[in-house]
């Protein structure tokens, strides 16, 4: 790997340092500098941007797995075309803030100094996707060389990986913490199991193709909240609480998942509060 490879714009490669900055802020009993970096994930990798685009055709060169050579060099001939669809000059703008963002807010002077387990092959994969965006313009040899080099790596036999398998428990369980007090600014009172499996598909969502997941689970939620209101109105003669089911029922109905951000997520954990708090009336009549 040329020694020239400038990790900082190695969207595989910043994302990692973002999660070990995290971590090692956590471990400092640092939230509030977790905190911002956990909210430069949120803004720089925001699904609308070219900087979450090339992440997404990143980790799916460095993530997939496959069993024959026909289907990985099907997967880079993808790969390819949808490399020269980005908009280059986009990206580069935004990678250049997301710098900025780092360097100005983080003011961590190891932050491009700790290991990368996979640096190499990361490098490898990001030098690629630029040598391909530059079509004619690159070593045609490099290219050669380097797209053998990841559809190896797509045949080697590796364990499926998402957002929640960094394995490292302080970033897994503190970075939801720090959502968690986020959250509680909107309402008061711990979270319960549930909730808590709820936020943690949220802030695995961020950055990761979870969305699917989370958006299942908050419907599923909205049904069982709308199912136990119905039951809570067929049992209850209050003129004043029918009243105010109707009003709240109103309100879940109209409940959208077409923006999942922190604002929403607070609203449906107080919706799993009002669910919980029905169950327990319902069981003591």
């Amino acid at each position: 790997m040329t020694k020239s490879h400038n990790k900082k714009r190695n969207v595989g490669i910043i994302y990692e340092l973002l999660l070990r900055n995290i971590s090692n802020s956590l471990m400092e009993d640092n939230k509030k500098l977790a905190e911002v970096a956990l909210e430069i994930i949120e803004k720089r990798f925001d699904k609308s941007t070219e900087i979450y685009k090339e992440f997404r055709l990143f980790n799916a060169l460095a993530k997939s797995s496959v069993t024959n050579s026909s289907t990985a060099a099907a997967i880079l001939t993808e790969a390819k075309i949808a490399a020269r669809r980005c908009n280059n000059e986009k990206l580069n703008k935004e990678k250049s803030l997301l710098i900025k963002d780092i360097n100005h807010k983080l003011k961590d002077d190891n932050f491009y100094y700790r290991r990368i387990p996979e640096y190499k092959v990361y490098a490898t994969i990001q030098t690629l996707l630029n040598d391909w965006r530059q079509q004619d313009k690159a070593p045609l040899t490099r290219i050669i060389q380097y797209e053998s080099k990841v559809a190896e790596r797509l045949l080697e036999k590796k364990t499926e990986q998402d957002l929640k398998s960094h394995e490292n428990k302080d970033v897994n369980s503190l970075v939801v913490n720090i959502m968690t007090e986020k959250i509680n600014k909107k309402y008061s009172g711990a979270l319960d199991n549930e909730q808590r499996n709820v936020l943690q598909e949220y802030v695995f969502s961020l950055s990761g193709d979870k969305e699917s997941n989370i958006k299942k689970k908050l419907y599923e939620i909205k049904d069982a909240c709308l199912d136990d209101l119905n039951l809570f109105k067929s049992k209850t003669a209050s003129a004043f609480l029918l009243e105010k089911i109707e009003s709240v029922k109103s309100k879940i109905l109209n409940e959208s998942f077409d923006n999942i951000n922190d604002e929403s997520i607070s609203r449906f954990l107080v919706m799993m509060q009002l669910k919980k708090e029905l169950k327990e009336t319902l069981n003591a009549q």
